[in-house]
């Protein structure tokens, strides 16, 4: 991960501008520049691809410029082609080929991307700023209006604007930013491949493009790892890319000290895979003393996001401290394409569909804001092959009556696309989904509720809930993580639109907590 910060006038001074913009350091530790010319550009480096020091950001072509946080896939055969017309590089970084492909493409460049990224450029020619993020919004990015001039101006973190800005808004995934206008040029909800194939078509497809997927993110100059909770997305993505490097990969786990779901059954793939494995175990001093720290880096106030954020911050917080490891991958993104528990409930495919492409539209501000900001923290980067744009592609545009849970199975069109190929045993590969925030242990949300539960009498929390008269607390677990939000983010509770929960319309799902666990088809999930 890198961070940026990108103001697009010179009002502020430099120093005002450094203050704030030194809050997200630990997106990239390695090295620090701020210039100033047509605006003020910040870049805090990680250095993933190109280790060099010609690879430092903001790259600079012709007066235009441009910082990225992001990894270009497939960079190489581009790169070719622009040497090929005449462009020189001075590094081995991915992004700086982003400034020559604007001058050829301009705006159509961001469609043409296989990228997790976001980014800002000025263009010398045209003297204006544009800024772009990918459309699952794996990369972060924010922008605000300056309370000097209400001139924009663009991070990746929201901390480091709150107290230069007016406003500060996520930017939309799948959009662009240019002469103060939003313009979507790839909406990840809508499949261009809407397809009926049959269901052995569906199984090659799947193994394929997330193979595929998988296999373009194993592509750093940095060491990778590999978080590995047991369940069947995570231990997947391991599985095949222990397959494709034909070497030793370094997978992780973490769970609680006395009911680790999770742990066992990672073991069991880490075995099965012959992995390097670590095991992490937490304490319930350690997972609250982490809360503030949490929410803190993920500027949120949704109850499951902290609660999933805990086990997944303190893991990589072990890895940074005690590893080389610079890139993890991850399993984030498979549930809103092949469904959660509660999406069992689903009353048709039309609503099953809907629901996807409401999760996917969502994903920047829940499941793919915690991975990234749980990795970032610890300055690592995150990759995420389920949400490669191919793969999402075609998920989205199978026929939704084969994507019910009609198999007595949830994701059984994946398990199926990966049966009777060695890559998982069955205990995995059929295992019954648990959440990551119960399966590092029960006990932990457990822990949670009750450390909520002794910071307000009944008394208390209605008097102190009612303060808050939007996403208003409903439990004294969600009124504890609003209020230290708060400490660190008065006033900013529009960075997320609502707490995430399950469709409560559909029979079922009328619960009071986020967690699969309180389902009633949950089963043997916990187990």
């Amino acid at each position: 991960m890198c961070g940026f910060m990108v103001y697009t006038k010179k009002d502020i001074k430099k120093e005002a501008f450094a203050k704030e913009f030194e809050k997200m350091k630990y997106r990239g530790p390695d090295e620090t520049r701020i210039i100033e010319k047509e605006g003020l550009f910040g870049f805090h480096r990680l250095a993933i691809m190109g280790l060099t020091e010609e690879g430092m950001q903001p790259f600079e072509k012709n007066g235009s410029l441009l910082v990225c946080n992001g990894e270009i896939y497939g960079f190489r055969k581009e790169k070719e082609e622009l040497i090929k017309e005449g462009y020189t590089f001075a590094s081995d970084s991915d992004c700086e080929i982003l400034l020559p492909m604007y001058e050829k493409y301009h705006e159509d460049m961001f469609k043409r991307l296989d990228s997790e990224f976001a980014l800002v450029l000025y263009d010398a020619k045209e003297k204006t700023f544009i800024a772009a993020r990918d459309p699952i919004g794996i990369r972060p990015m924010f922008y605000g209006y300056s309370t000097v001039s209400g001139s924009i101006m663009f991070a990746s973190e929201a901390k480091v604007l709150i107290n230069l800005c007016k406003e500060v808004c996520p930017f939309p995934p799948g959009y662009y930013y240019k002469d103060g206008k939003f313009t979507c040029y790839y909406d990840a909800r809508v499949s261009t491949e809407v397809n009926d194939d049959d269901l052995e078509t569906i199984y090659r497809n799947i193994n394929q493009k997330l193979t595929d997927g998988i296999i373009k993110r194993l592509d750093s100059d940095a060491p990778l790892g590999f978080l590995l909770s047991g369940g069947l997305d995570s231990s997947l993505v391991c599985s095949i890319a222990s397959t494709y490097l034909k070497k030793t990969i370094k997978t992780f786990a973490i769970g609680m000290s006395e009911d680790a779901i999770d742990l066992k059954y990672a073991r069991i793939v880490a075995n099965h895979i012959h992995s390097d494995h670590t095991e992490v175990i937490m304490t319930s001093d350690e997972v609250i003393n982490a809360l503030r720290e949490v929410i803190y880096h993920l500027e949120t106030w949704d109850i499951t996001t902290i609660r999933a954020s805990i086990g997944m911050y303190l893991l990589c917080k072990w890895i940074h401290e005690n590893t080389n490891i610079r890139v993890l991958l991850t399993g984030e993104v498979s549930d809103e394409l092949f469904g959660y528990k509660y999406t069992d409930f689903a009353p048709n495919a039309r609503e099953f569909q809907k629901e996807s492409e409401k999760r996917i539209h969502e994903l920047y501000m829940y499941d793919v804001l915690r991975a990234d900001r749980s990795i970032s923290g610890c300055s690592l980067e995150a990759r995420v092959p389920f949400a490669d744009l191919k793969f999402v592609n075609y998920v989205m545009g199978i026929n939704p009556e084969k994507k019910l849970n009609t198999y007595g199975q949830g994701k059984y069109l994946l398990r199926k696309a990966f049966a009777n190929k060695d890559y998982l045993p069955d205990t995995i590969l059929y295992r019954e989904k648990a959440a990551f925030s119960d399966a590092v242990g029960h006990s932990m949300v457990d822990y949670l509720k009750q450390y909520a539960e002794l910071q307000y009498t009944d008394e208390e929390f209605i008097k102190k809930s009612k303060k808050y008269k939007e996403h208003t607390p409903f439990t004294k677990e969600s009124l504890l993580y609003r209020e230290i939000f708060e400490e660190f983010y008065p006033n900013r509770s529009n960075l997320i639109i609502d707490y995430w929960m399950p469709n409560k319309a559909w029979k079922g799902c009328q619960v009071n907590d986020p967690s699969a666990r309180v389902l009633s088809n949950y089963g043997d999930s916990g187990k």
